[in-house]
């Protein structure tokens, strides 16, 4: 008996022991030195915005980050999404029916309850604009949902934390119509990033400078980053947000070295979006930008 009690004791250790090391190679708390970002979970390859796109994203070892974006339901639950309406061009109905053009903004993200939008199909249907998607059918996931499947990935898989960064979906003319206020939506947004005890893994990105603004207020260890589309100069834009970003994230053919030289003397990093050729990865990275996002996860 005492043999058995001995060799039950030295499992529990093992057990402890195994627990120790998973959780030791996990404390990633610094920012990645490259951030390898899957634009919206990859969807050169996946269903944009998808549990399974996150998933496969994990698979390919340079990425370190998982892009995403969220909107706000009529029920005040926070989903994975992009578009402010179910896009006809590569989601069906739950009946597997066409989405006609003419009937999109009968669909609003922010005017259905989850329980219905989690039956629309986003999966099944060819996005012309990325030939190259696996198929297959799923769903807009809740962004609690997400967080539960990579993080039990992580841990059965043995893998490094991943980082997410999330967008907020809303704009100014689109408040109480397509998005909820900017309070309401960062509040919701993170209630769940605080419940599933990822903040130190999270970046909150936004054009709306709004949420990132409330962010930076009131969540000040939360990193944020600002996205940009406009000709502004990087001082112009900085001083519109009215404060320093860990993050300047502008569309990737608005980056130069002189951009990058003024956002490292600020201390802030240079992320650009979208870049989907090596070619032009491999350029960015000549000068030395911090991290990019890709639609296409496997050109890291």
């Amino acid at each position: 008996m005492k043999y058995y009690i001995f060799l039950g004791f030295f499992g529990l250790i093992s057990i402890a022991g195994c627990k120790s090391t998973y959780q030791q190679k996990n404390m990633q708390l610094s920012f990645p030195a490259f951030s390898a970002e899957a634009h919206r979970g990859g969807r050169g390859l996946m269903p944009e915005n998808t549990i399974i796109a996150m998933i496969d994203a994990m698979k390919y070892p340079s990425i370190t980050t998982l892009e995403m974006d969220t909107h706000i339901t009529k029920d005040n639950q926070v989903v994975v999404t992009h578009d402010d309406y179910l896009s006809p061009g590569f989601m069906l109905t739950p009946e597997g029916k066409e989405i006609p053009a003419s009937d999109a903004k009968k669909y609003a993200v922010f005017q259905m309850n989850y329980d219905l939008l989690k039956t629309f199909d986003i999966g099944t249907k060819v996005n012309s604009s990325f030939t190259l998607q696996k198929k297959t059918k799923t769903y807009i996931p809740l962004l609690s949902d997400l967080i539960d499947s990579v993080q039990q990935h992580i841990k059965l898989k043995n893998k490094k934390q991943f980082f997410y960064n999330i967008e907020t979906k809303c704009d100014a003319k689109g408040d109480g119509i397509a998005n909820p206020s900017p309070e309401v939506f960062v509040k919701l947004l993170m209630d769940v990033i605080e419940q599933k005890k990822i903040t130190p893994y999270v970046v909150i990105q936004s054009f709306d400078k709004r949420t990132i603004q409330i962010i930076n207020r009131k969540y000040p260890k939360v990193k944020t980053s600002f996205l940009i589309s406009n000709k502004k100069s990087y001082e112009e834009n900085i001083a519109d947000l009215g404060y320093k970003p860990f993050i300047y994230s502008p569309e990737w053919k608005l980056v130069d070295a002189n951009l990058i030289n003024k956002a490292h003397a600020d201390g802030v990093k240079v992320i650009p979006w979208t870049v989907n050729t090596k070619e032009d990865i491999n350029h960015l990275k000549s000068l030395k930008v911090d991290g990019i996002i890709s639609d296409y996860p496997n050109l890291f």
